[in-house]
């Protein structure tokens, strides 16, 4: 029987798990080689430390929430199931996304392999697998269907189905994070109010999860009575705990991780302030109108002392807009449509 859960209990409970420290290991090793390797061949522009720390911090992350404490009592307290939850889902795959692993692949390899990298990410299937509703999809399904449904008690009874959901919460959490915070050279580019809203989706489906399990009037997974400790709480007031750490801690963490891009957004420095192709489109045509119209003017005004620049649409991936100068035409523009006609 394990001791009463605590602090000391979690930095001295440790539980080796060889698959999740072979595959952490050689994840950070090929990291770390990649980094030096890229360093190595462009000393002028080395990787990114902060990047490296941030994949490490993931790696470092996936080990406490399945070998520390953490993970030695996630059988026997459902709270602390539910804390485990969080760390695999929305706090590793961030982290591992900005960390950027397969952009690191591309600058460290060599053909073939960097040949057979840039086919993988430019295939179909990963196209279809990173679409930010597919994983959208993938992350409240993995979250309803696993605490809503009897799947836990398969999961409380099983080891193998126990291993598996860690790597199914990693995996979910990842490709859901990989277009909406990452900036790898898949196909999807997202507009940063679009990664805002489909970061916001994510929090009421946390809190209805949440909401449900702390509302429970009955055990729903009898698998938590099974042997346990006479100093852990009833089943019952353990699901309601853990109700409301998957209500308020997910909420909390989901809600940072928006702020997050809502500052990476006020920083864009892009031309199209980071909206995306419907920004370059409106900014095109509106180019295109003003200048058809001040083509078609006559006689000297604010549209004649307009630059050209303020005439021709901008090209694509233009970093800067004169926005004088498009005031200065769209105003000509509106004078001229608003003249009476002549007699």
């Amino acid at each position: 029987m394990l001791p009463a859960f605590g602090w000391q209990a979690v930095l001295t409970r440790w539980e080796f798990a060889p698959a999740v420290t072979a595959a952490v290991l050689a994840a950070g090793a090929l990291y770390l080689w990649g980094a030096w390797r890229v360093g190595r061949r462009h000393p002028a522009r080395p990787w990114p430390r902060w990047r490296t720390g941030m994949f490490l911090a993931g790696l470092a992350v996936v080990v406490i929430a399945i070998e520390s404490g953490i993970g030695a009592y996630d059988d026997v307290l459902f709270w602390d199931h539910m804390i485990q939850h969080l760390l695999l889902i929305m706090v590793a795959p961030p982290l591992l996304v900005v960390g950027q692993p397969f952009t690191l692949l591309l600058h460290a390899s060599r053909n073939p392999l960097h040949t057979w990298a840039k086919k993988v990410l430019r295939s179909r299937a990963l196209a279809a697998i990173t679409w930010p509703p597919f994983g959208v999809a993938l992350y409240v399904g993995v979250i309803v269907g696993t605490h809503l449904t009897g799947f836990m008690n398969l999961v409380e009874t099983n080891s193998a189905i126990h291993d598996g959901e860690h790597a199914l919460y990693l995996i979910s959490g990842y490709l859901y994070f990989l277009p909406l915070i990452g900036r790898e050279p898949i196909r999807w580019r997202v507009s940063y109010p679009s990664r805002i809203f489909l970061l916001f989706i994510a929090m009421p489906v946390d809190a209805f999860t949440g909401l449900v399990l702390g509302s429970e009037g009955r055990n729903p997974f009898p698998g938590l009575a099974v042997q346990r400790p006479g100093w852990a709480q009833s089943p019952l007031s353990d699901v309601h705990t853990g109700g409301a750490v998957m209500w308020v801690g997910g909420a909390g963490i989901m809600f940072g991780l928006v702020m997050a891009v809502f500052f990476a957004w006020s920083r864009e420095k892009r031309a199209d302030g980071g909206l995306g192709w419907l920004e370059i489109a409106r900014r095109s045509n509106f180019a295109t109108l003003v200048s058809s119209h001040q083509d078609a003017g006559a006689g000297p005004g604010p549209a004649s002392a307009a630059s050209p620049a303020a005439t021709r649409a901008p090209a694509r991936g233009q970093e800067t807009v004169d926005d004088d100068e498009h005031l200065a035409a769209y105003n000509a523009f509106l004078a001229r449509i608003n003249k009476p006609p002549d007699g």
